[in-house]
C-alpha cells in the first residue's frame, strides 16, 4: 500500500508539473497573472490580520499609529514587493525581439526561482525603513492614474474594434445588432442613472454633490450621441452607447464609495455591517478588473508592438502557443515574439500600485478600516476617472477634425 501511494504521488505531482509546464509553454501571460492574484489576494490577508504583528517591529512602530496606518503600510509593502519584481523583469526585458533571444526562455520559464525570488522580495519590503514605504505610496498614486488611465484607452480601443468589425461585415443582420446593441445600452444607461438618484439622493436630504454627480453623467452620455451622429464627425452609435454605459458604470462605484455614515449614501445606510460575503465579493471584483486590464494592455497593440512584430494589427489569444509565432516562416532564426514583454512587466508594476490604492482607500486614514476602496479620495478619484473618459472619447472624435492628417484610434 505504501508503495502504491508513493506512486500515485509521484504521478500526480508529475502531472501537475507537466500542466504548469505546458500552461507557461502556451502563454507565460497565465502564469504572470496568477502570481499577480496571489500578491493581491496576500495584501488582503495581511491586511486583516498583520497590524499585531507589525506593532512588535520596531523600525516600523516607531510611534503610536492608529490601526488603519499598519493596515496601509502592510498593503504599501507587499505592493512595493511586486512592484519592483516587475520593474525588474521589465529592465531584463529590454529590447527582446526576438525568440531565439537568450532571455525569452527567462520570460516563459524559471518559475520556482521566480517564485523565490517573488516571496523574497515582499518579505524584504518589511524591513524597509517607513520613509521609503510613506514615499512608495506618493508615487503609487500617480501610478495607480497612469493604470487607469491605461484602462480608458482599453476601452475605447476595444468598444471601436468590435464597432469596426461588425461593421466590416456589411450585412444587414450585422447593422441591425449594432443599432439594437446601441439602443440597449443607451436605455441601460439612462435607466441606471435614474436607479442612482433613489439609491444616492434620499428624500430629506441635501445632497446636491451627488445630483450634479448623476445629472453629469446622463448629461454626457447625450452630448456622447450628438457628437458621434453629428455629419461632420465619423462616429458610431456603438461606441457612444458603451462609453455611456461604463461612465454610469463609474458613477456608481464613485458613490458607493463615499463613507458609510454619509447621509447620502443610501446602500451605506442600508447595512451598517458590512458582512464578510460583500467584502470578497469586492476583493474578486477588484482582482478580476486589475487583472484584465493588465493583462490585455500588456498585450495590446494599441500601445505598443515590437518594431518586428509580423503583422501590425494581428492578436494572440491568451493561450496560444507563444512558441509557434513565427508561422510558416522558413527562416528559423527569425521569430519575432508577439508583445512587449518589457511593457507586458510595465504595466503589472502599475497594476500593482494600482490595487495598493484600493485595498488602502488610496490611504486615506478618515474612513473606515473594515472598508475596501471606500472614501472621499476613492470617490473624486473615479470621477475624474470618468471625466477624463468622457474627454478621451470625444477627443477621439473630433480630433481627426482639426488634424485630419494624423490617424486616431
Amino acid at each position: 500500500m505504501s508503495c502504491l501511494f508513493s506512486c500515485c504521488t509521484s504521478l500526480a505531482c508529475g502531472c501537475c508539473t507537466s500542466v504548469a509546464s505546458g500552461i507557461t509553454k502556451k502563454s507565460a501571460r497565465i502564469a504572470y497573472c496568477g502570481l499577480f492574484g496571489s500578491s493581491l489576494l496576500i495584501s488582503w490577508i495581511l491586511r486583516e490580520v498583520a497590524s499585531p504583528l507589525l506593532q512588535k517591529l520596531p523600525w516600523i512602530n516607531s510611534a503610536d499609529h492608529t490601526k488603519e496606518w499598519y493596515q496601509t503600510s502592510t498593503v504599501l509593502r507587499v505592493s512595493l514587493g511586486n512592484f519592483l519584481f516587475f520593474v525588474v523583469l521589465a529592465i531584463i526585458m529590454i529590447g527582446v525581439k526576438d525568440q531565439n533571444d537568450k532571455r525569452d526562455s527567462w520570460h516563459h520559464g524559471g518559475w520556482i526561482g521566480k517564485m523565490v525570488i517573488w516571496l523574497l522580495l515582499i518579505v524584504l519590503m518589511f524591513f524597509m525603513p517607513n520613509v521609503i514605504v510613506d514615499i512608495y505610496g506618493i508615487l503609487s498614486k500617480f501610478g495607480a492614474g497612469l493604470f487607469l488611465l491605461v484602462q480608458v484607452v482599453l476601452l475605447l480601443d476595444f468598444t471601436y474594434a468590435w464597432n469596426d468589425a461588425w461593421v466590416e461585415k456589411d450585412e444587414q443582420k450585422w447593422y441591425m445588432a449594432l443599432l439594437a446593441v446601441s439602443v440597449g445600452c443607451y436605455i441601460a444607461a439612462f435607466t441606471f442613472s435614474g436607479i442612482l438618484f433613489i439609491w444616492f439622493n434620499p428624500s430629506g436630504e441635501d445632497c446636491g454633490l451627488n445630483v450634479f454627480f448623476i445629472v453629469m453623467t446622463m448629461i454626457l452620455a447625450f452630448a456622447f450621441g450628438v457628437i458621434a451622429l453629428h455629419p461632420k464627425v465619423n462616429g458610431s452609435l456603438l461606441p457612444a452607447s458603451v462609453i455611456s454605459v461604463y461612465c454610469a458604470y463609474v458613477c456608481y462605484t464613485g458613490l458607493s464609495s463615499e463613507p458609510r455614515d454619509y447621509v447620502c449614501n443610501g446602500l451605506h445606510n442600508k447595512s451598517r455591517a458590512v458582512s464578510t460575503s460583500t467584502l470578497i465579493l469586492g476583493l474578486i471584483t477588484t482582482v478580476l478588473s486589475v487583472l484584465y486590464s493588465a493583462l490585455r494592455a500588456g498585450s495590446s497593440k494599441a500601445f505598443l508592438s515590437p518594431p518586428s512584430s509580423p503583422r501590425a494589427g494581428a492578436t494572440n489569444p491568451l493561450l496560444s502557443s507563444e512558441d509557434t509565432e513565427a508561422g510558416n516562416k522558413k527562416d528559423s532564426e527569425s521569430r519575432p515574439v508577439s508583445y512587449s514583454y518589457t511593457f507586458f512587466h510595465l504595466i503589472f508594476a502599475l497594476a500593482s500600485m494600482y490595487s495598493a490604492m484600493l485595498l488602502s482607500g488610496w490611504t486615506s486614514s478618515s474612513d473606515s478600516s473594515d472598508l475596501i476602496d471606500v472614501g472621499w479620495a476613492s470617490v473624486w478619484v473615479k470621477i475624474c476617472t470618468q471625466w477624463v473618459t468622457a474627454g478621451l472619447y470625444i477627443w477621439s472624435l473630433v480630433a481627426p477634425l482639426l488634424m485630419p492628417d494624423r490617424e486616431f484610434f
